[in-house]
């Protein structure tokens, strides 16, 4: 190629490479624009956001980091306290030296024990072997890691793939049971660990909350930099401030801290915010009103560092005692009334008038407000000579009540019709067709006929006219001949009504007591009796009593309607809650129990007088029939009912006669202040065993005017 065309080709290949050059050039710099650009949004939003977490959100932030570094700890906190009417303790606490242990996170095993075993040297610990379970035992063996890598060579290949939760479960069935075998020592020391063990983490628990010695506090506050967890604090014990009140059983029992929430109510308890080591009531008062008497518990923060271990604590709230609860109770007239009811009653098991009795029950209480005076009862196991208090069987047993119940028959027959006003019946014995005569105590054979009025019926407790009452619901008209009365079930209605009435009284019924458990006794359905089992006449039985079973709790409630001209109120233990003062003491009212009407009986006024005039008469009649001439010297001028329900027990297959004695009574009689009722079931038949259930009634009544009414 010539120089000119070589030139040219130079020239041409030159100016192609400028071109290129050129254009590579202006391609680049748009490329690195656009991407410093994206650089640029992403930067800005980058800067966006951070501003919006440390401004906007930085409180939410904050929050969350120190959820992992910081922890609420909670701890309980002393029950309110029950008083008496006259503001003196029946339960308070015992404040205690505790030993605590506050678990840190991720504590393992071993750190457990190292720590047990530093305490051991520096508290005594009582042993229950009883509380130590085989997997207690074998938790403390496997504590100790060279016991652990020996249990971990017993494990087959596939036991050692599983999860750590099921490998150690196949650990425990590892552990052979000589080597739980422990000596005193050794079962010392797992006890300690069991309390360990059994503390969840950022919990706290007690390791020794009884009979903490100074020398024990001192020793373990002395070493505390040894002991991460370990602290020294208060704990509180409840207890009755007298040993043998015979209130113990109605104020109930509080759970100890091992046995923690009640099982069947632990869900319910853990919505409301308890742990389930709390201490709650478990029954009678102490669970009624365990939403009043627990306390507000203390709170602590405690600080956590990366390793799980605590390095600080702080207190955010130091707690509240819980508010106190004030009885309607005074404590001096229950002692009173208890030794007249505990006496009596001894004295008839001493003089084998009740062999057969199962026990004895009493009741006081306001018949305007409803407020429970005394509760007072006595258990009896058959054939022992010992009885023991149970006060709350006032409320949770029931017995046949015998003519005790009259005024609810009378309210039946005038509400049906069967009678008007006072009405007078010929008192005789009711013949009837397949069954033995039904008559009044006093005119069993006949030889007493004579014409008694509703008022007169209840002094003499007339059975007749109450049989009479029911036969003229079913439309008969008894004139003296045998009579075969409906079947059962056409006797639906008769039932109904005699209930209804008595219920209108609180008899059968629920009397509303601020208690759990109530019993409203027995009244068997109709549909449950027979024609065929010659269960015809218990309707009749029914209407004097010796048929349907109630508590002495709704007998007071029942004869607390009489005197209140017909209001059955609600009784009640509680009058008010109350605060605390500086020392935790009773302190300012908070809540006030008010009396609750449940309803009014639907009976004119006239009639309620004759039934009130029938019970004064009761005390104060002077005929041969008079049922409670010993309450006419009373110191206050009462009113009462007596009842008597007829039985037989069987004993080596002899029938032995025995009867149930009730009375309830009120007064003054133009003011009434107090109603009672006692029962005392199954007492022996005998012409001089006298009335004890008269001469219970009197002393009682004696003993409230003496106490309250002599001035």
């Amino acid at each position: 190629m010539s120089k000119k065309n070589n030139h040219l080709h130079n020239s041409q290949n030159n100016e192609n490479d400028e071109k290129k050059y050129t254009y590579k050039r202006s391609h680049v710099p748009f490329r690195l624009n656009v991407l410093f650009v994206v650089i640029f949004i992403l930067f800005v939003a980058l800067v966006i956001q951070l501003g919006n977490l440390q401004i906007v959100n930085s409180d939410n932030m904050e929050t969350r980091i120190k959820a992992s570094t910081e922890r609420t700890i909670e701890q309980g906190t002393p029950r309110g306290t029950i008083y008496d009417s006259q503001g003196e303790p029946l339960v308070d606490n015992n404040s205690e030296a505790s030993i605590t242990f506050t678990r840190d996170l991720d504590m393992q095993a071993q750190d457990l024990l190292d720590i047990a075993v530093k305490l051991d040297d520096l508290i005594d610990i009582d042993v229950d072997e009883d509380k130590l379970t085989e997997r207690d035992l074998k938790d403390f063996w496997l504590a100790d890691e060279d016991h652990l890598e020996t249990a971990r060579d017993r494990l087959t290949s596939k036991e050692s793939n599983l999860s750590d939760a099921e490998e150690y479960s196949a650990l425990v069935d590892k552990v052979e049971d000589n080597e739980i075998d422990f000596d005193e020592d050794q079962l010392r020391l797992a006890t300690i660990f069991q309390r360990l063990n059994g503390t969840q983490e950022l919990s706290t628990d007690f390791v020794k909350n009884q009979d903490v010695s100074d020398e024990e506090i001192a020793r373990v506050s002395e070493r505390s930099t040894e002991l991460p967890g370990v602290s020294t604090g208060m704990d509180w014990t409840r207890k009755t401030v007298t040993d043998d009140s015979p209130l113990q059983s109605v104020i109930g029992q509080v759970s100890t801290q091992e046995q923690g929430l009640p099982a069947e109510e632990e869900e319910e308890y853990i919505d409301k915010g308890y742990s389930r080591n709390d201490r709650v009531g478990t029954s009678y008062l102490e669970k009624q009103y365990e939403s009043v008497l627990q306390g507000t518990k203390a709170k602590s923060e405690v600080s956590v560092d990366r390793n799980g271990q605590i390095v600080d604590q702080k207190t955010l709230s130091e707690g509240e005692k819980g508010d106190n609860l004030k009885l309607s109770i005074d404590s001096e007239f229950q002692q009173k009334v208890d030794k007249i009811v505990r006496d009596n009653y001894q004295g008839l098991i001493d003089d084998g008038m009740a062999n057969y009795s199962p026990g004895i029950y009493a009741v006081a209480m306001n018949p305007k407000t409803g407020e429970i005076l005394s509760m007072n009862g006595y258990y009896h196991e058959t054939g022992s000579s010992d009885i023991s208090e149970d006060a709350i069987g006032t409320y949770t047993k029931s017995f046949t009540p015998g003519s005790v119940v009259k005024a609810g028959t009378l309210t039946a027959g005038w509400k049906a019709g069967a009678i008007q006003g006072n009405q007078v019946l010929y008192d005789q014995p009711i013949r009837l067709a397949g069954s033995n005569n039904k008559a009044s105590i006093f005119n069993k054979n006949g030889n007493n006929n004579q014409n008694v009025s509703a008022q007169k019926a209840l002094e003499y407790s007339s059975n007749s006219y109450m049989i009479q009452v029911a036969l003229k619901m079913m439309g008969i008209n008894y004139d003296g001949e045998t009579i075969a009365i409906p079947g059962v079930q056409n006797q639906k209605g008769v039932y109904k009504q005699l209930r209804d009435a008595m219920a209108q009284y609180g008899l059968g019924a629920e009397t509303g007591i601020d208690l759990p458990g109530e019993t409203t006794g027995i009244r068997t359905p109709v549909d449950d009796l027979s024609d065929a089992k010659g269960q015809a006449g218990n309707v009749l039985d029914l209407a004097f009593g010796q048929f349907d079973t109630y508590t002495p709790m709704q007998l007071v409630q029942y004869v607390s309607t009489v005197a209140n001209d017909g209001q059955r109120v609600r009784p009640h233990l509680v009058t008010g809650i109350y605060g605390n003062d500086d020392k935790g003491g009773l302190g300012d009212e908070k809540d006030k129990i008010d009396t609750e009407v449940l309803n009014d009986v639907d009976i004119s006024e006239g009639n309620l007088n004759t039934i009130q005039k029938g019970f004064h008469d009761v005390a104060h009649g002077d005929d041969a029939w008079t049922t409670a001439k010993g309450l006419d010297d009373a110191e206050m001028d009462l009113a009462a009912k007596t009842g008597t329900a007829e039985m037989v027990v069987v004993e080596d297959g002899d029938e032995i006669q025995v009867d149930g004695l009730s009375m309830v009574s009120y007064g003054p009689y133009d003011d009434p202040e107090i109603a009672f009722a006692v029962m005392i079931p199954q007492v022996r038949r005998s012409d001089d065993r006298g009335k004890p259930n008269e001469k219970i009634t009197k002393e009682v009544m004696d003993a409230y005017y003496d106490l309250y009414k002599d001035n």
